[in-house]
């Protein structure tokens, strides 16, 4: 196969200080985004200038990649930052991943995206989910087909849940072909082709600026080379995810730890009850609460590293990752949760930022594996 290389790939900063620059600019938005559920397109600029979007785009194509310790530091900065962005930057990220890894793309469509991807940012998500199937990683078949035509492949159906919906540059549709020996698949389809519609739909508790909208397919014709699927029941619904791309979604969730704690220090420190007459940062209570968050940050995140240092030596425990999710995400929504509760009333209020970290911190359990799903894979393991 022809190696596609992308020369002038914008260099991912990857160092501390670059990373705290991205998170305090996506900190300045998220706030307003949240408001109105608008697309962040500010905050995914500033994620592009970074050169983050791009960073997992594999040596043979022109990039580095990204190891699994940098994955962790780069999706705490961008969940401190906005969790929105940072969801929404970590499905462009994947499929640069596993492109690296199983090449699906053809050739020139993926030169064309690295090409463009220079200049703007170019915007990837796999749009599987569906309002009959619900998440493919239950099982079961899409009803979105693609119908063999003269002039290539017609996609047809209703997706839910497509995050990042309104600024997509494509979409990898998971559709059944009509074929007599059915195939499964991502067929690529561009996200300016003609019968594409996105229907405004997420109206959601947290994680409000994913645009995470239906997308309606309405004979959307594509090249029959964007589709290479495989026939029904040789695959699974959810393929093995790159094992440093696991820990994205966990590690942007307890970035959104992080910014609550923040937070908390700072209110502490500037709230001067009449009574008291000093911060009650100087409360033991309030330090108590402080520490335990702080024990439940340094908790997951020493669980984060290990499993990030286990597949960077190339030994990568499947237990661990099965529940690396589920226990980085517990400690994050812990950590919050205390947190909240210890600000009493002002916690709840919007003019503050903790019922923000609150409801986007809660939105953590809905991605696969969910926790029942872990906890059973790793119960399971157990007893084989």
């Amino acid at each position: 196969m022809t190696t596609v290389t992308a020369p002038g790939l914008r260099e991912a900063r990857l160092d501390p200080r670059a990373l705290g620059a991205v998170t305090a600019a996506l900190a300045g938005d998220a706030e307003a985004h949240d408001r109105d559920g608008s697309f962040p397109w500010p905050g995914i600029r500033a994620v592009h200038e970074a050169g983050l979007l791009t960073a997992s785009v594999g040596e043979q194509y022109g990039g580095r990649g990204l190891s699994a310790r940098e994955t962790v530091d780069v999706f705490l900065a961008l969940g401190e930052g906005d969790p929105s962005v940072a969801l929404i930057t970590a499905m462009t990220v994947a499929q640069h991943t596993l492109q690296a890894v199983t090449p699906v793309w053809p050739e020139h469509l993926y030169a064309q995206v690295l090409h463009d991807s220079v200049q703007r940012p170019v915007l990837l998500n796999a749009v599987r989910a569906e309002p009959e199937l619900g998440a493919p990683a239950r099982g079961g078949l899409p009803t979105t087909t693609a119908r063999r035509t003269a002039q290539g492949w017609s996609v047809s159906g209703r997706k839910g849940f497509a995050t990042g919906s309104e600024g997509l540059a494509y979409h990898l549709v998971w559709v059944v072909t009509d074929e007599p020996d059915r195939r499964i698949g991502h067929v690529i389809v561009p996200g300016d082709a003609e019968g594409i519609r996105i229907e405004r739909t997420w109206d959601h508790l947290g994680m409000r600026a994913t645009s995470t909208h239906d997308v309606v397919y309405d004979e959307v014709i594509v090249p029959f080379e964007n589709f290479s699927g495989a026939p029904v029941g040789t695959v699974p619904n959810n393929g093995a995810v790159p094992g440093a791309f696991a820990l994205a979604v966990p590690s942007l969730y307890l970035g959104v730890a992080q910014a609550a704690l923040a937070a908390f220090t700072t209110f502490a420190r500037d709230r001067v009850p009449t009574s008291l007459g000093r911060p009650i940062a100087t409360l033991e209570r309030i330090q108590t609460v402080a520490g335990e968050a702080q024990a439940q940050i340094v908790q997951a995140r020493l669980v984060l590293d290990a499993v990030a240092q286990q597949i960077d030596d190339g030994r990568a425990d499947a237990a661990a990752l099965g529940l690396v999710k589920l226990l980085a995400s517990r400690g994050a929504i812990a950590a919050v949760e205390g947190l909240v509760a210890a600000v009493g009333n002002p916690g709840l209020t919007r003019s503050l930022p903790f019922e923000r970290h609150l409801r986007d911190v809660l939105c953590a359990r809905p991605h696969p594996p969910q926790d029942d799903a872990a906890l059973v894979a790793a119960g399971r393991a157990l007893f084989t």
